[in-house]
C-alpha cells in the first residue's frame, strides 16, 4: 500500500510530494468517507482510498512567492492582462504562474540555475524559461532578445523580480536597460541580502529592525540612479522561508 504522500500524487490532488507533505500537515486532507483527518504523511492506504483536500491558500501557485506578488498586484491594482512580462530569478515559477494567472500573455524566465521550474510552466506554451543565465548580464544575452523577439517584442512591459544570494542593486542597471519608458518594475526585496555578512545573525536573519529603513533608503537610491521611479514600498504579507521580514515595491522606468 502507498503512502499518504504518495497517494496524494497518485490521485492527482497535489503537485509534488513536498506539496503533499505540507497538505497533510495543515490538516488539510481526510478521508471521503467518515471525514478522519489525516496527519500523518507516512501512513499507508489502499490505492482506492476516496480522498478530500480542502483548498489552501498556499496551494493557490507553485510557489509562496506567488501570493506575495499577488498581494503587490492587489493593492496597487497593476494590470497584467495581456502583458509581456519578464521574470528575474524564476526558480520554481510563483512570480510566473502568478503573473499568467493575472492575464499576462507571455513571461520570460531568467534564472541562474537549472531545472527549477515547476514542470506545469515549463510545458505551457506561454512561458520562456532561459536557465544558466546570470541576472547581472542579462541585458547583453542574445537569448533575451531573442525571446523577446518571439514575442514581437524588444523587451518586457512588465518586469518582476525574486532574487536570493545576490543584492538586487547588482542586477537593477541591467534590468532598468531592458525596460522601456513607462514599463514598470515589481520586485520582492530580501533585506537579509541587502545588509551584508555583518547584519545578519548566525541563522541569517535580520535582527535589528533599524536596518530596514536603511535598505529601502539604498535601493530607493539606486532605483532613482539607473532611471527607475519607486512609487510604492510595502511589506510582504508572508515571511520569507527562513523567517526574515520581506517588503515589495513597485516602480516605473522614467
Amino acid at each position: 500500500m502507498p503512502r499518504l504522500d504518495q497517494l496524494l500524487l497518485q490521485q492527482g490532488l497535489a503537485r509534488s510530494r513536498t506539496r503533499a507533505q505540507r497538505l497533510i500537515r495543515h490538516g488539510r486532507v481526510a478521508l471521503a468517507e467518515g471525514g478522519r483527518v489525516l496527519t500523518k504523511p507516512g501512513e499507508k492506504l489502499p490505492d482506492d482510498t476516496r480522498l478530500i483536500v480542502e483548498e489552501d491558500p498556499e496551494e493557490r501557485y507553485v510557489s509562496r512567492a506567488g501570493l506575495k506578488l499577488e498581494a503587490l498586484i492587489e493593492t496597487l491594482g497593476l494590470e497584467l492582462m495581456d502583458r509581456l512580462v519578464l521574470d528575474v530569478g524564476q526558480s520554481t515559477g510563483g512570480f510566473t504562474d502568478c503573473a499568467l494567472r493575472f492575464g499576462a500573455r507571455h513571461v520570460v524566465g531568467v534564472e541562474v540555475g537549472h531545472d527549477q521550474l515547476d514542470p506545469e510552466l515549463r510545458a505551457d506554451p506561454r512561458v520562456t524559461c532561459l536557465e544558466g543565465l546570470n541576472a547581472r548580464a542579462m541585458a547583453d544575452d542574445t537569448r533575451l532578445e531573442t525571446a523577446f523577439a518571439a514575442q514581437g517584442a524588444t523587451g518586457p512591459e512588465l518586469a518582476v523580480m525574486d532574487v536570493s544570494f545576490i543584492s538586487q542593486m547588482l542586477i537593477l542597471p541591467q534590468l532598468a536597460a531592458l525596460l522601456p519608458a513607462g514599463g514598470q518594475l515589481a520586485s520582492l526585496v530580501k533585506p537579509q541580502f541587502e545588509v551584508g555578512p555583518g547584519g545578519v545573525n548566525a541563522r541569517g536573519l535580520v535582527t535589528d529592525a533599524g536596518r530596514y529603513a536603511e535598505v529601502e533608503a539604498r535601493i530607493r537610491d539606486c532605483c532613482a540612479e539607473v532611471g527607475l521611479e519607486v512609487r510604492h514600498w510595502q511589506e510582504s504579507p508572508l515571511l520569507g522561508g527562513d523567517g526574515n521580514r520581506e517588503f515589495l515595491l513597485h516602480a516605473v522606468r522614467r
